[in-house]
């Protein structure tokens, strides 16, 4: 590996005042969702009241570029009717051009995206094919579909892409570079054997039906496609070791505990054992999940895996797995240790306590005060409706948890406290994050079940450093690339990565929060194929694009 220390060249965007942070009781959010033009998105579950069991799982969400003007746009799926018993299905899809302002404008119909029909979960985005645009994966309940970008019209790409497979319950989805060939492969997780034949009957209170548990059902094993780099994808999902597999995912997470540059992948599972398949550089995966420490809780209990995220949250520089789990079932924190081995932190990190009533499905981290540590941020809200009538303490509605970092790893939900559009009860699903309106700070957009979007604006200032990465050598985007930031505070370590969440995408751009700092003093970028540059004396307050060289 050789270092090179490069001048930067190509500064997107600067913001030139200078702030300091301010205290938690100073956070601030605003619920901008009818300001910018989102307030005619509605999640359809299909729901007629026969309670069949995928109308409690709600939808994902996403920011993507997809016109390459700089500005995040939003991508929401809007579920679906059983088309059975429609005769004008609801969209499945809904496409916002942001219009540089704090507005959306709707162009779901003339980006191709207006005529799906079907039922839709998640998004992945993504330039798969290496044509600097923004493609994305779009995940449902029958099949899949892989829509490539052409100058921001999208193209069902999905015939004879080698992604058709049988109809199969697919949840979230992650590109990345399983093998480091430069073009993105892609982890499809699948859910349980359902169909409107198989639904099984449940009831809270023993009279009406509601809502079945996923232990009810077969879990579907998940698949890994290889990427062929001409447009098509392999399965390789045996030969690559992900099977035999429980099925029942609903996230998943890139990450490089071990930093022998290999991706790993962390996999939640509902009602399943949680997953760690390590990279064996050759090709093949082996699935630790148990021996590492993370498939269990301490009693030896498989929990209900929904939202997934991985990060570095205090000085040990050690990664950091974050699971959002069932009411009863505090937020899993799983910091790595040394060797295959993670540690529970669960009660330490003060996340497990003021989690353990609500319900997690959405779940990322992000430096939210800009303050330079990693915080957390959860979409919360229960599958059954009226579940407060039986159980004591559980809400069907729940506010978000928005645990902030003290730099150390020990969190604390400021939520209570500050109040505003994130202590509101909602059906909380999916999650994303992006700085959509351009002024450093990171912005949350969240969807309910049979409900809203919103879109909360962050009203924190404080000074950043945004980077923006474009690969030459390896995959366009630059996903798997790790970027360490130094300043005079110490070094915040931070990885361009698609997944993670509640079947969402949140932007690739790495925003490091700065505090009091008025400039980066170095930043070092380690690219997927092992080249290294070194980039020094960058101001506070600007977005810069990092163009990888083309130089061996």
């Amino acid at each position: 590996m050789c270092a090179r220390i490069f001048v930067i060249a190509f500064i997107v965007l600067v913001s030139c005042n200078k702030q300091v942070s301010s205290p938690h009781s100073a956070l601030s959010f605003t619920n901008v969702t009818v300001n910018a033009g989102l307030a005619d998105f509605k999640h359809v579950s299909g729901a007629v009241g026969d309670k069949w069991f995928p109308e409690s799982m709600g939808s994902g969400c996403g920011f993507i570029d997809y016109n390459s003007d700089g500005w995040e746009d939003i991508i929401l799926v809007g579920g679906g009717d059983w088309t059975e018993r429609s005769s004008n299905p609801s969209p499945a899809l809904y496409l916002y051009k942001n219009n540089k302002d704090g507005t959306f404008v709707n162009v779901t119909d003339e980006s191709g995206l207006g005529e799906i029909n079907t039922y839709g979960f998640g998004v992945c985005i993504a330039d798969y094919d290496n044509d600097n645009d923004q493609d994305f994966f779009f995940t449902t309940i029958w099949n899949n579909y892989l829509f490539r970008n052409d100058n921001g019209f999208f193209i069902d790409a999905s015939a004879g892409s080698g992604l058709e497979k049988d109809s199969l319950w697919s949840t979230t989805s992650i590109f990345f570079d399983a093998n480091k060939d430069g073009f993105l492969d892609l982890f499809v997780g699948s859910y349980v054997d359902w169909s409107p034949e198989n639904d099984i009957w449940c009831t809270l209170d023993g009279t009406t039906k509601n809502y079945c548990t996923p232990e009810l059902y077969n879990g579907v094993a998940s698949r890994f496609y290889q990427n062929n780099g001409d447009g098509t994808f392999s399965d390789k999902t045996e030969a690559a070791g992900f099977l035999p597999s429980p099925g029942k995912m609903l996230g998943a997470a890139e990450l490089d505990f071990n930093n022998d540059g290999w991706p790993d992948l962390a996999v939640a599972s509902d009602t399943q054992r949680d997953l760690l398949y390590l990279n064996n550089g050759n090709g093949t995966f082996d699935e630790i999940g148990a021996l590492s420490g993370i498939a269990y809780d301490e009693n030896g209990r498989a929990r209900a895996g929904m939202g997934i995220d991985v990060g570095v949250i205090d000085k040990t520089e050690k990664e950091t797995i974050f699971v959002g789990n069932f009411s009863k079932e505090m937020i899993s924190v799983f910091r790595h240790s040394n060797g295959n081995f993670f540690d529970d932190i669960s009660g330490v990190s003060k996340v497990g306590r003021p989690s353990l009533m609500t319900l997690t499905f959405g779940l990322f981290l992000l430096d939210v005060d800009l303050d330079g540590d990693l915080d957390l941020y959860t979409a919360n809200g229960h599958v059954q409706m009226g579940i407060e009538e039986t159980q004591d303490g559980i809400f069907y509605r729940e506010p978000s948890h928005l645990f902030i970092n003290d730099g150390n790893g020990v969190f604390k939900d400021v939520v209570p406290l500050i109040g505003g559009p994130l202590s509101t009860p909602i059906v909380g699903r999916g999650a994303a994050y992006a700085d959509y309106d351009n002024n450093g700070t990171l912005d949350i957009l969240v969807t309910e079940n049979n409900g809203p979007a919103h879109l909360i604006r962050n009203n924190n200032i404080n000074n950043y450093l945004r980077v923006k990465i474009k690969s030459i050598n390896s995959n366009r985007d630059g996903i798997g690339t790790k970027l360490i930031a130094i300043t005079k505070d110490g070094r915040m370590i931070r990885k361009v990565k698609t997944g993670s969440s509640f079947m969402s995408h949140s932007e690739t751009t790495i925003t490091f929060g700065l505090g009091e700092n008025r400039a980066v003093d170095s930043l070092y970028v380690y690219w997927p194929n092992n080249k290294t540059d070194i980039f020094l004396d960058i101001e506070s307050s600007q977005e810069i694009l990092l163009v990888e060289s083309n130089e061996n």
